[in-house]
């Protein structure tokens, strides 16, 4: 039985003609450039009609190596961005947590709390997002089959929770390199919550350029097409108006302006596939 999760006004299922969209950059680089992509993911997604919540990192604790860049702005400053950002544009708040003792400080602040790929077998920090009661994103481990996700799914059950959603982000195929299931995606629907395609991080090459991971842009269309085909709940894609300078995940990320046009061949795809 498919289940929904509710946000605010904000209803998340799968199967739906209104598509959740989880957006923004990589990495909290400054307040100007996040505002000017926050307003441009408020509009482009008013007219396509999609849900928005804005994503955004604090900290980048997962690293290829030491030598790159983990985060720009202090933890207690990113939070009084973010919260500023939150209350101006009135928009939706998500962005990844890696300890526990990080939950407390951002449960306020977070409409979405979200399970790093690499941490998602972790039984403490599911615990303890769960215990919030907020919605739960987990990053589906790229190292997990999709039958696998069921276990999560009961680690968050049991703490009293059923404000699931799990986002496909493509599973290791030999190094460097990854590719979609889109089989174990569409299996992963029998779980009943609301499933979530990562278009961006899909096309990743983890660790592929030595000290830091590298990307492929050029198949977030076509493999964001293949999976709006599957009707699922929505679609996580980061954005940067400047990719080749972004300061982490630039060569997966894309291009701010041609989102329109993503967004719109998404939708079109969903609604023929009813």
């Amino acid at each position: 039985m498919s289940k929904k999760v509710s946000l605010g006004k904000i209803n998340i299922k799968n199967d739906t003609d209104r598509l959740l969209l989880i957006s923004g950059p990589c990495l909290l680089e400054n307040e100007r450039l996040i505002r000017n992509i926050a307003t441009k993911l408020i509009k482009f997604s008013n007219e396509n009609k999609y849900d928005l919540v804005f994503k955004c990192s604090f900290d980048k604790a997962n690293r290829s190596s030491g030598k790159t860049i983990r985060n720009k702005i202090s933890f207690e400053k990113s939070i009084d961005i973010l919260k500023n950002l939150k209350e101006d544009l009135k928009i939706p708040i998500t962005s990844d947590v890696h300890e526990t003792k990080q939950i407390d400080k951002l449960e306020s602040l977070l409409d979405i709390i979200q399970i790093p790929a690499f941490l998602c077998r972790q039984t403490d920090l599911i615990r303890a997002a769960a215990q919030t009661k907020k919605i739960v994103n987990v990053k589906k481990g790229q190292f997990l089959s999709h039958r696998e996700v069921e276990n999560i799914i009961l680690k968050i059950e049991n703490q009293n929770n059923n404000r699931i959603l799990i986002t496909e982000r493509g599973n290791s195929f030999g190094y460097n390199y990854l590719i979609n299931d889109f089989k174990g995606i569409h299996f992963m629907k029998q779980f009943g919550y609301p499933i979530v395609f990562d278009s961006t991080h899909s096309v990743q090459l983890p660790g592929g350029m030595g000290i830091k991971s590298g990307g492929a842009r050029e198949y977030v269309v076509p493999l964001s097409k293949s999976a709006a085909s599957l009707r699922l709940a929505g679609f996580f894609i980061e954005t940067h108006p400047n990719p080749e300078k972004a300061l982490s995940d630039g060569p997966n990320m894309m291009h701010l302006h041609n989102m329109p046009k993503l967004l719109n061949s998404i939708n079109k795809i969903n609604k023929a596939a009813k």
